[in-house]
């Protein structure tokens, strides 16, 4: 049986088109079909396989340009075309078009297809026609209570009677097919899609001309197939939903055990079905457990970037115990649930008790059922390394891998060794398989439950993981675990943030097509419809701070484009080495330090050859000072730690982590002693040699960055990605975002217009999520308290409200 492949579509010289085939069993994916097309014009492309087939199989397939091996560009897959194929038919005949990004793709999610707009979808009768004739059609998911249709002159479309056309059938999200008999057309045939609404048979016809049918089967046991025609109907924007975001342990019921747990999800669906909301948007629910303490209850430093949170294990779901333990456990449970603040150390510890209970009482059954058997093998590229590492942290009493007498590097020898069955720790590793399926399973059946009461569920990527996490441990190359991520002053902070993660190896990265990043969104996207792709900028360019740093003050852009010493002087400034080093003066030292200057110079500064005053070897670097002096307590120890800090910091440059000739301009610099010291002239110089690094030089740069990594990302899942877009906000992200058509976050008393002070709230794009604040921000009524100025200012100017502002945000306030 062959296929035939025509697609229409315009390259250049030296490049060729080539269709990829595989099968849809995810256990022969792996295995493709790379068919080279062939054209006499660069744009009518044409080619054929061969396929011997016994059974029926379904392939999916897509175009790619290549010029030599170099895969220059590649179709959208984020919906794959799928193939049907018999053995017993006499030849497919495929006449496609490429597929971009469609214009409206948030329609294409599935939180448009599975939840907010979905459709019963079928398969069309396979009518054994000796001439077939199917035509499939790509487009966006329309309102639910409409269906779409075909007219045209044939009598097989109804001969233009609308009373007799013919309606498609939904076999698959956003897909519309209808398969016809083509021994009766005749040229010429033309025709129109439309669509009808189910209860009033009100008639929407496509914009444009008539479409024409070119080419169909002449022979028997031919089957032509337009395989991605696309509707044309006019552009709507009609998609929008309330909802809620939370942490999961917020959600305590009266059946919780210290902190709201994966079964307190189904309740909140409840709710936010009577509340009319359709999105419940939850932090991140990842395993956390790096150091058993309450620092792990931080969601966005996680062991593991897959393994759930053992603290979100809703223990009513688990067998029950005797009634001896029982009523111990439930003594202990409503303690912990009576507390007025979470207890998180004892709430872990009685949660993960409770799990070992359990897998006493089932898992030698439970792990051997089909179910757990399925889940073992979908998680397999992960959940053994995950019991290795939480069996040896909790050996060795750290999550630091590093200091681990024994197994310190990943090795995929060991890992077979140490998950094997009969050793010393098969129990403890059964432990955590039984732990990360239990969990699946309640968000599982929370995630199901919330699609059938049509709510939306968003998840939470964390741009950052633990250097102490399992995928660091596992995949070291892929990460800089020398740097630390972090982000640039803003006004949050003044010093900049310093997350403490590293930083991603994108050209590593790159290798394998982004595979990490795409199998960790397909990881989530068994629960989730949505996700907030936590500080996109990242993947533009992330901030990046040495490991000798304790804020952000020292850092530089990754990738970025660094100054040589010609482009530098070409601005009109003198480059120095003393420009790298901490301008450190008399009048400095007393600004800073007061009647501690003194002491200042006696314990951390010496003066160089020249008189100059510099830091000493054991505190020339803020790392350096913060582990000398500890955590400071009183106000006297604050200024001389934040004061230091501060000195260390007060260069004009930074040198490049990889080429240490070029140099970084320091973010704020102009603030800056160092700045001030300066000539008239060379402040000048420095100046416009700032902007222009700042917020002109890279923005192509980082736009190409962007659209190397973003477009992986999106076409890994149908899920709706919403990029969180706060900060020190390139010119180029924008017009990513809209290129990609991703979800913006607007805030209103964050705006992102230049000197607003709160945000216009219809003024906001479609494609944003509008909240009044995040979890790093206060919630409205705590913010009501903060400035009575600012309150005073929100009241009179975006509330249009006479009077003073009331004292408290009441609810018809909010």
């Amino acid at each position: 049986m062959k296929l035939h492949f025509s697609i229409h579509y315009q390259t250049t010289a030296q490049e060729k088109l080539h269709v990829i085939l595989r099968r849809e069993n995810p256990a022969l994916a792996k295995r493709q079909v790379n068919i080279a097309l062939s054209s006499t014009d660069g744009a009518h492309w044409h080619g054929e396989g061969l396929f011997l087939l016994d059974t029926p199989i379904t392939l999916q397939y897509h175009y790619e340009v290549r010029c030599g091996a170099e895969v220059r560009r590649s179709e959208w897959k984020t919906l794959p075309r799928r193939l049907h194929l018999t053995p017993n038919a006499n030849g497919y005949f495929l006449i496609d078009q490429w597929r971009d990004l469609p214009a409206q793709s948030w329609l294409y999610s599935t939180a448009a297809t599975e939840v907010l707009r979905k459709h019963p979808y079928s398969r069309p009768p396979q009518k054994p026609f000796e001439k077939t004739l199917c035509l499939c059609v790509q487009t966006p998911q329309p309102n639910p209570q409409e269906e779409l249709g075909i007219c045209g002159s044939a009598d097989i479309l109804g001969a233009w009677d609308i009373s007799r056309a013919r309606l498609m059938h939904a076999c698959a999200p956003n897909l519309w097919v209808i398969v016809l008999d083509a021994s009766s057309l005749t040229a010429p045939v033309e025709y129109k899609f439309f669509l009808r609404h189910r209860t009033t048979g009100q008639i929407t016809w496509e914009v444009g001309n008539n479409r024409t049918l070119n080419a169909w089967p002449t022979a028997s046991g031919q089957t032509y197939l337009y395989n991605d025609l696309r509707s044309q109907f006019p552009p709507e924007q009609p998609l929008r939903a309330a909802g809620v975001v939370l942490p999961v342990f917020s959600l305590k019921s009266q059946g919780s055990c210290g902190v709201g747990d994966f079964g307190d999800l189904l309740p909140l669906a409840d709710w936010a079905t009577c509340t009319h909301q359709r999105v419940i948007q939850l932090l991140p629910i990842n395993d956390t457990n790096l150091t058993g303490s309450w620092q792990d209850s931080y969601p966005y430093n996680a062991l593991s970037v897959y393994a759930l949170h053992p603290l979100y294990v809703d223990a009513r779901q688990l067998p029950p115990l005797p009634d001896k333990e029982e009523k111990i456990f439930e003594n202990q449970r409503r303690q912990l649930n009576a507390l007025p603040q979470v207890d998180y150390e004892r709430v872990f510890q009685l949660k993960l008790k409770r799990l070992h209970q359990a897998f006493a009482q089932e898992a030698e059954e439970l792990l051997d059922t089909p179910q757990f058997h399925h889940f073992f093998q979908q998680n397999a590229h992960w959940l053994p390394a995950y019991a290795m590492f939480c069996v040896l942290r909790d050996r060795y009493h750290t999550a630091n891998f590093t200091s681990w007498p024994q197994h310190p590097c990943f090795c995929d020898e060991e890992l077979q060794r140490f998950c094997t069955a009969g050793t010393e720790q098969e129990s403890s590793v059964r432990f955590w398989y039984y732990v990360q399926f239990v969990l699946h399973q309640q968000l599982l059946r929370a995630a199901h439950y919330a699609r059938q009461k049509g709510i939306l569920l968003k998840g939470d990527i964390p741009i950052g993981i633990s250097p102490h996490s399992v995928e660091a441990w596992t995949d070291p190359h892929l990460f800089n675990l020398q740097v630390q991520a972090g982000a640039p002053p803003d006004d949050f902070s003044a010093t900049g943030q310093n997350w403490g993660f590293p930083t991603y190896n994108w050209e590593q990265m790159a290798q394998n097509a982004y595979r990490w990043w795409q199998q960790r969104l397909q990881h989530m996207a068994r629960y989730f419809d949505a996700y907030r792709l936590d500080h996109i900028l990242g993947f533009f360019r992330i901030w990046e701070i040495p490991s000798h740093a304790v804020d952000g003050l020292l850092g530089q852009f990754n990738p970025a484009l660094g100054l040589k010493r010609e482009e530098i002087e070409a601005y009109g400034f003198p480059v120095h080495p003393s420009f790298t080093t901490p301008y450190i003066s008399e009048e400095v030292l007393h600004e800073l330090f007061g009647a501690q200057a003194k002491r200042v110079k006696k314990e951390f500064l010496e003066q160089n050859t020249s008189g100059a005053w510099q830091f000493k070897e054991a505190f020339n670097t803020q790392r350096k000072i913060a582990q000398a002096l500890k955590m400071p307590s009183t106000p006297k120890q604050r200024q001389l730690y934040t004061g230091l800090l501060s000195l260390v910091a007060n260069v004009l440059f930074v040198v490049d982590r990889q080429n240490p000739r070029l140099l970084h301009p320091r973010i704020g610099a102009l603030n800056t002693s160092a700045f001030a010291a300066l000539t008239q002239r060379q402040q000048h110089a420095f100046t416009q040699l700032y902007n222009d690094y700042f917020f002109r030089r890279h923005n192509e740069f980082w736009a190409q960055q962007a659209s190397k990594k973003l477009p992986a990302l999106l076409q890994a899942t149908r899920m709706l990605c919403c990029g969180e877009d706060l900060g020190m906000v390139p010119a180029c992200v924008t017009p990513v975002m809209q290129q990609w058509q991703i979800l913006s976050l607007e805030i209103q008393r964050m705006p992102k217009k230049l000197g607003e002070r709160f945000a216009d709230t219809k003024t906001y794009p479609y494609l944003s999520v509008a909240t009044p604040s995040t979890h790093d921000m206060s919630v409205l009524r705590a913010w009501w308290t903060e400035n009575k100025m600012q309150t005073q200012q929100f009241w009179r100017s975006v509330l249009q409200q006479n009077g003073p502002a009331p004292q408290e945000a009441t609810p018809e306030i909010c």
